[in-house]
């Protein structure tokens, strides 16, 4: 993280440090440091959309194009490129919800307005 910072820094750059420690855990979640490159992305995920969104576009769609892969578009880079809401804050939750007994012929209520008004 003090690499990354060092680097920001010489370039002018000001990064929060919550951002730096969001990108050293992504860099280390296998359990080695992978580098934020087409290479290290690739060992990282297997998402044919988030490695063409990072370098060579054409080369990794055509090749799932060619081979049949398919991408289950479960990131943020993937779902902002297909314009979906991303599945991160309140839009990772999905309400599951088991509806009692669905009358098909319900009964008509009477409005409000219809009824007779008592004096």
């Amino acid at each position: 993280m003090s690499e990354i910072k060092m680097v920001m820094e010489n370039h002018g750059m000001s990064v929060d440090y919550r951002h730096i420690m969001l990108l050293a855990a992504q860099m280390t979640h296998t359990g080695e440091v992978l580098g934020i490159t087409r290479y290290g992305l690739s060992k990282m995920k297997q998402s044919i959309l988030n490695l063409a969104s990072f370098e060579k576009t054409a080369d990794h769609l055509f090749d799932a194009a060619y081979y049949g892969q398919t991408d289950k578009i479960n990131g943020v880079s993937e779902n902002i490129i297909m314009g979906m809401p991303a599945p991160i804050g309140t839009e990772i939750f999905k309400l599951l919800h088991k509806p009692l007994h669905v009358d098909e012929n319900p009964q008509s209520e009477p409005l409000l307005f219809e009824t007779a008004i008592a004096e």
